[in-house]
């Protein structure tokens, strides 16, 4: 008799069990597939229904477990699909919970968690054909805890967070199957052109943002407590969901880890480092990532937030990431904000103009084109923030590219470094170092006004030449003078040149039927093999 009494008392849960649930995820064990069970009264069957990280006493209050057990659990794998779905879907547990209006206000806390317990399976949306019933559920789940957590007007406890960082890494966090193996990009990104991967679990992995979003920026949110939740770990697992091909999914996780940055103050020099990191290993390893163009986004506005003076580790980051981010092929992709990016650095320190102008420099393309007018667009950017001093240290190196490119065969090239002149703060530097830069880039005017194919060019080439001569008409026949006598020269080098050949000739084809050597002036050889280190082989020799 004794036996079967004591055989109809629940046992006490061990804490093995409770940690295998939480490790879990909430799919097994004391998970969802526990919320309707066969109800018991006392406390300790309670407790084993909660098992993820929170007990309930016997006054109904929730307790956390030992510090071990509060630990944020975000960093674990999650379980596979099959193994969290079977126990579930089985038994047939996968049930709708009771709408939180439909909870008395004192257990609402207590049916949050078991509704965020209840969203940490995960579902596979490969066969759109495949728990249809349980997807839906767990969808206006999912709504149900957007919609709480937007209307709570308390502090969420740490068991709270706990389990809202736990459902969110079950169902965000998680390693992407490239579709390009290859990890190649095109050098030219056309994004009406492009045939975009779309993320099968949108319908849940939207929602789940939007709940990560308003959970971080709820003022309910202490950033004291959180901390020990959204750590290091949980940022870098979000960072690493940048590479996502879906963009709908880098816009909310732009958005998010902005927020993040801006309310958990602890972990700015972290986030900064890691994107860093990210940058490093786009450029110089891989130059494949997806979500560039976002993480320069957030930098844009991070930049525009540092304070004066510039710390040092800002200006290095400047120099060893933004700068070298000219380098890959596929930066038309992210170019725009990279540009506002560098902007902001040269509008917060004028002095980092002059490293800004060389660095562009140095990575200058040579034959991509598009590239060029790209890198032409920016320099106007950056000279627009320019002042005198910084811009008389780069403006030789500076104008003798733009001489090239003022001749480039390609019109856009020429037709975007002549639009320069449209700019009054760059006119104002240039003409008030106009001793320097028209004897720099007068023979490239020069010869787009004589053999440019374009008209369009031609007639720019001109304008500019009037601002020269309007300005400076004595500096202007200078340059002229200094360019005929250099074209006189050149044309003298080339008719002796083209002499001493024909020369060599006529005295090559007068020994030709002979066997007599052919001799030639000690004058003549001398420019011959200067000329042409390779000379002609004369018959006979």
């Amino acid at each position: 008799m004794i036996k079967q009494i004591l055989g109809k008392i629940p046992r006490k849960p061990s804490k093995s069990s409770q940690n295998d649930a939480y490790n879990d995820g909430g799919a097994n064990g004391n998970g969802p597939n526990s919320f309707h069970s066969s109800k018991s009264t006392s406390s300790s069957s309670k407790s084993s229904n909660l098992g993820s990280g929170a007990s309930r006493s016997s006054n109904g209050t929730l307790a956390p477990h030992s510090s071990s057990s509060t630990k944020s659990n975000h960093s674990k794998k999650s379980a596979p699909i099959a193994a969290q779905l079977g126990p579930l879907l089985s038994s047939g547990a996968y049930e709708v919970l009771p709408s939180f209006r439909d909870v008395p206000s004192s257990e609402r806390q207590n049916h949050f968690i078991k509704k965020l317990n209840m969203c940490c399976v995960v579902f596979d949306f490969n066969d759109p054909s495949k728990n249809l019933k349980e997807k839906d559920i767990k969808r206006q789940t999912l709504l149900e805890l957007v919609d709480y957590i937007s209307s709570v007007t308390s502090k969420f406890n740490e068991v709270t967070m706990q389990e809202i960082t736990k459902m969110v890494a079950a169902n965000l966090f998680r390693t992407f199957s490239s579709s390009n193996p290859d990890n190649k990009l095109p050098e030219m990104y056309d994004q009406d052109e492009e045939d975009q991967m779309m993320e099968p679990a949108w319908p849940h992995l939207q929602i789940v943002y939007e709940f990560l979003l308003r959970f971080v920026a709820s003022p309910e949110t202490d950033a004291k407590l959180a901390k020990r939740y959204i750590d290091h770990s949980f940022v870098l697992r979000l960072l690493d969901l940048f590479d996502s091909e879906d963009q709908r999914e880098r816009e909310y996780l732009k958005t998010i880890l902005h927020r993040i940055y801006g309310k958990f103050m602890v972990h700015r020099p972290f986030i900064r480092k890691a994107i860093n990191h990210i940058f490093f290993w786009f450029i110089f390893e891989t130059e494949k990532h997806n979500g560039i163009a976002e993480l320069l986004e957030i930098l844009g506005s991070i930049i525009n937030g540092f304070a004066l003076p510039l710390k040092e580790e800002h200006k290095l980051f400047l120099v060893r990431a933004l700068i070298p981010l000219h380098k890959p092929k596929s930066v038309s992709m992210y170019h725009q904000q990279l540009s506002y990016c560098i902007s902001q650095f040269v509008e917060k320190d004028a002095k980092l103009a002059d490293t800004v102008i060389r660095g562009l420099l140095k990575y200058w393309p040579i034959t991509n084109s598009s590239k060029e007018v790209m890198f032409l667009g920016e320099l106007e950017e950056v000279l627009e923030a320019t002042q005198a001093s910084e811009f008389q240290r780069c403006m030789v190196p500076l104008f003798r590219q733009i001489g090239h490119c003022l001749n480039s065969s390609h019109f856009q090239v020429a037709e975007r470094a002549l639009f320069l002149w449209n700019n009054d703060h760059i006119r104002t530097l240039i003409t008030q170092n106009r001793q320097v830069i028209l004897p720099i880039i007068f023979p490239a005017l020069e010869k787009n006004t004589r053999s440019h194919w374009n008209q369009a060019v031609q007639s720019l080439t001109l304008n500019v030449k009037k601002i020269f001569a309007d300005i400076d008409q004595e500096l202007f026949d200078e340059c002229l003078l200094s360019f005929q006598e250099d074209e006189s020269k050149e044309k003298e080098t080339q008719d002796k040149r083209e002499s001493t050949w024909k020369r060599l000739e006529d005295v090559a084809a007068s020994k030709a039927l002979g066997n007599e050597a052919v001799l030639v002036s000690r004058f003549a050889s001398s420019v011959a093999i200067a000329t042409n280190p390779k000379p002609r082989a004369t018959s006979g020799s």
